[in-house]
């Protein structure tokens, strides 16, 4: 079955939430966005990755920050959802509802995007002062906090200041937001060194769960990451990706950004999910076997 036929509450780019009562199902679909665009092709196992990679993050740092994964396991959804057991399984959770912060909370490691654009304008990255000298991908001396406003589906997500993150979700919330975040990356950038994979940055999601803070949504993913392979590294120079940067380059260089997305060639679609699977292969440390084929 390739998808279901129950309406979800609130319809993602890339995810479907559906509001179980004291719960949410999250769906992780196959869809892929590059620059705010759905893009029309969808990338073979890719939502059945993002969850499986973000729950084994949720169990590797259980001990270090609550999450709110309660179950991967079909039998425990409600009972109408059991029936799409064959789309489900290994690309949804059933996770604890939590009163969301509105911010993005993103870390940065390495000096790249949107960081090396404002730093090479002022020296700044989201008004933090970094020192001179850094080019691209230049590690960061210290991974830095530099939040983002959430923009509503289509519009981009907006760089803030930590003291406008302060305004915005009060000066507490804030510090708990950015202490969390800084130490969940350090954590998973240790591990994933042991790997032979850099974390550049990443972006988190947190809310409230019964007034503690939660981390929720994805988690360090390939769609909220960049993977880079520690061997071949070198700073000054764009580095090579797990994550859709394969297919960014491919519509920079194949499409003017107007009207419709094109479709995928489809050996950019296929490329596309070899990446998805190596990155799960090489954090997880286990061969990606799909769970169920659809």
């Amino acid at each position: 079955m390739g998808a279901m036929e129950i309406r979800p509450d609130s319809h993602g780019k890339v995810r479907d939430i559906y509001d179980c009562g004291d719960s949410l199902l999250m769906v992780a679909s196959d869809r892929i966005s590059a620059f705010d665009y759905i893009l029309p092709d969808e990338i073979p196992y890719k939502g059945e990755i993002l969850t499986r990679i973000s729950a084994f993050w949720f169990h590797k740092f259980a001990d270090l920050m609550p999450n709110h994964l309660i179950s991967m396991d079909v039998k425990d959804y409600p009972e109408e959802f059991q029936k799409y057991a064959d789309y489900l399984t290994g690309r949804s959770m059933l996770v604890k509802k939590a009163n969301t912060i509105p911010v993005e909370a993103i870390v940065r490691g390495y000096l790249t995007g949107s960081g090396k654009k404002t730093y090479d304008q002022d020296g700044t990255v989201c008004g933090i002062h970094l020192p001179e000298g850094l080019h691209e991908a230049s590690k960061i001396p210290e991974a830095i906090f530099t939040p983002s406003t959430k923009a509503e589906l289509g519009d981009h997500d907006e760089n803030i200041s930590f003291d406008r993150c302060e305004e915005l979700i009060g000066d507490d919330v804030a510090q708990q937001l950015r202490s969390a975040a800084l130490k969940i990356y350090n954590a998973a950038a240790d591990y994933a060194a042991t790997r032979g994979i850099i974390i550049a940055d990443t972006k988190f999601e947190f809310g409230f769960i019964e007034g503690e803070l939660t981390l929720i949504d994805e988690c360090l993913t390939p769609d909220s990451s960049r993977f880079w392979p520690a061997d071949g590294y070198e700073a000054g120079k764009v580095q090579p990706s797990y994550d859709k940067q394969y297919v960014r380059d491919w519509l920079k260089a194949n499409w003017d950004m107007t009207g419709d997305a094109p479709h995928l060639p489809q050996e950019v679609i296929e490329g596309t999910s070899k990446r998805y699977q190596e990155a799960f292969e090489i954090i997880t440390g286990t061969k990606f076997t799909p769970m169920k084929e659809n």
